[in-house]
């Protein structure tokens, strides 16, 4: 079986934000915890929540367009 992107995730402090998700996508994202409390070897599934901002984090560290842009400091 193929390897997850997204590995463990640390604790860090949130800033709260609110969105809507096509139901297929929240499907996909309940999927995606499963496998990936399966392959980190936890006992249960974290919610959808605690995984959208590794993965958004994921996403714009490889945007090479992104990384490419100066940073506003």
């Amino acid at each position: 079986m193929a390897r997850l992107r997204l590995g463990p995730i640390e604790d860090d402090k949130p800033v709260k934000i609110s969105i809507e998700l096509p139901a297929s996508v929240h499907r996909d994202l309940l999927a995606y915890a499963q496998a990936h409390a399966t392959e980190t070897g936890l006992i249960k599934a974290m919610p959808v929540e605690r995984l959208i901002p590794p993965m958004i984090e994921r996403f714009m560290a490889a945007d090479r367009g992104f990384i490419r842009r100066p940073k506003n400091g």
